[in-house]
């Protein structure tokens, strides 16, 4: 190979690993403080509080490792929610113990009629796995830089006010939930594990991606330090896995990463999963086994160029469930978010769980 030919392949290597661990690379973990919840009080003095009616209520969550000034952001979001006629919300911050999950369960049995998660994709699947089944909303608001759901959802995502705006006046749409039982190595449990996502889940070398990237060169340079663990994991062995979408035939295959998703666009608007929508009751599959740095850029082309047809390297199916039987533990990732290594997983769909404001 000329050094053209190995520059244009080492580029493709780079586009790939930005699409295929793109969904890693902008979640909001778990990270947080102690937590210091604090509602906001007073009902506008000065009116007869028999006469008029109760204002409604939400809670917004934040992660406070996202802001600088947390207080700044509490007064913005009150300020806002009391103009457009609600009560000053209830806010409650995440922290390394609770990553948004027991906040959301306070907050509905504190009768909110909205919570509205304010963190990266990390603390938003946290937030909403309160809220599955219930008929509480899910308002998001943009803090993360990959906000992923919202994205695919066509909510804004660069202004925390047009944002807040919407989960206030919008509307409720019904949205898939996927669900991951794993059997974890060296757990002494019985039963599988069972675990939410509403973006996209990973095995194989996008979960090692996002594990692996080195912490001091993410706090330097953000999301960049994924492509370096990328490049890092290109040549990593494919790994076997028996495969059963819904009832049908297990088949075998050798892969290098398996995504499954509920939605499929990324930033940029890469489409990973082109037929991915989030309230059609299906999970969306894509198998990439790609062979070397020309493998790759083969994977990278056909991504980009929204191919949809089955092929040796990249490999699209659309079921209600999916077992995975690895030849051997793999990393995995929920939205971003690590849950450590698993052999045994099922992937399944439930239909149209989670409530969203939308416009």
């Amino acid at each position: 190979m000329n050094d053209l030919s190995l520059y244009l392949g080492l580029l493709s290597c780079l586009a790939v690993a930005a699409t295929v661990v793109g969904v890693t690379v902008t979640a909001g973990g778990p990270e947080g403080r102690p937590s210091s919840p604090a509602e906001g009080t007073g009902s506008g003095g000065g009116f007869d509080d028999e006469a008029a009616p109760p204002r409604r209520r939400l809670a917004v969550i934040v992660n406070p490792t996202k802001f600088a000034d947390v207080a700044e952001v509490h007064a913005q979001v009150t300020q806002i929610a009391t103009r457009h006629g609600w009560a000053p919300p209830l806010w409650m911050e995440t922290t390394i113990e609770d990553p948004g999950t027991g906040q959301a369960r306070r907050a509905i049995a504190e009768g909110v009629e909205l919570v509205c998660p304010l963190g990266g994709d990390g603390t938003v699947r946290s937030v909403a796995a309160a809220l599955i089944g219930t008929q509480t909303a899910l308002g998001l608001l943009p803090a993360g830089t990959g906000n992923l759901l919202a994205r695919n959802l066509g909510l804004p995502i660069d202004d925390l006010e047009d944002a807040l705006v919407t989960a206030l006046a919008g509307t409720d749409r019904r949205i898939d939930v996927g669900t991951l039982q794993v059997a974890h190595p060296d757990d002494t449990q019985d039963e599988l594990k069972d675990y939410f996502f509403l973006v996209m889940a990973g095995v194989g070398f996008d979960a090692a991606v996002m594990s692996e990237a080195n912490e001091d060169l993410k706090a330097r340079v953000g999301w960049p330090a994924y492509i370096v663990s990328g490049l890092f994991n290109l040549n990593s062995p494919r790994f076997g896995a028996d495969i059963c979408l819904d009832d049908g035939p297990a088949f075998h295959r050798r892969v290098r990463s398996a995504v499954i998703g509920n939605v499929g666009k990324l930033q940029g608007g890469v489409e990973l999963l082109p037929d991915a929508v989030a309230d059609d009751g299906a999970l969306d599959a894509v198998f990439i086994a790609p062979k070397g740095i020309i493998g790759w850029a083969a994977v990278a082309a056909r991504i980009l160029t929204k191919t949809r047809a089955g092929h040796n390297r990249v490999e699209h199916h659309q079921c209600r469930r999916i077992e995975l039987k690895l030849g051997k533990e793999e990393p995995v990732q929920l939205d971003g978010d690590p849950v450590g290594p698993g052999g045994h997983l099922i992937f399944q769909v439930l239909p149209r769980q989670l409530t969203v404001r939308v416009p």
